[in-house]
């Protein structure tokens, strides 16, 4: 995986729509839902694929323990329920949320990340995109409406507000803002 590339969040809705469209005709529901997932709550991908069916079945919320920092998160699914339900008719409990086509395991976060690009790839979202684009993009979007820093620190369990910004990009986003109209 390039884990020198910069990974961004989608800053447009039009660029969530573009992508939601392209992994759905694609790269099918499977990545589609991981998509859906990964930007409605900003779970980490390793956090998204080690999910099964049992753990999102008429659940509206999940409580899972985060693989990287061992807390436990409340996750809220009520957005995106109905959708979620639709993925899962006629899975078995046991199987994994986003199966890989080979073998009985769950894809790899190597397999989402190839799948994420091949779908940004369609629609010309060339830049900064990778597994952590939905992380990204939730924080982004969560920030942009509720502008609480301090919640959205301790959804993601970031030690501290400026690594929040930091991390969604809107750090340098508010710097350029407030340069556009400087003059002296």
């Amino acid at each position: 995986m390039n884990q020198i590339k910069d990974v961004q969040p989608l800053r447009s809705k039009q660029q969530i729509e573009d992508m939601k469209w392209s992994l759905r005709k694609w790269c099918g529901e499977r990545d589609y839902i991981l998509f859906l997932i990964g930007i409605n709550t900003g779970l980490r991908i390793g956090d998204l694929l080690k999910l099964k069916v049992s753990d999102v079945k008429q659940k509206k919320k999940i409580v899972i323990q985060e693989g990287k920092t061992k807390k436990t998160r409340a996750v809220n699914l009520t957005n995106i329920y109905d959708e979620i339900q639709e993925y899962i008719k006629g899975k078995q409990n046991d199987e994994w949320l986003f199966p890989s086509r080979k073998g009985d395991k769950p894809i790899t976060p190597t397999q989402a990340y190839r799948q994420l690009n091949k779908a940004a790839e369609m629609v010309d979202i060339t830049e900064g995109i990778g597994t952590h684009t939905m992380r990204k993009t939730f924080g982004y979007w969560f920030y942009k409406k509720t502008k609480d820093i301090a919640t959205l620190q301790a959804i993601l369990n970031h030690s501290h507000p400026a690594i929040t910004k930091r991390y969604i990009g809107i750090t340098q986003e508010e710097i350029e803002k407030e340069l556009e109209d400087f003059v002296l």
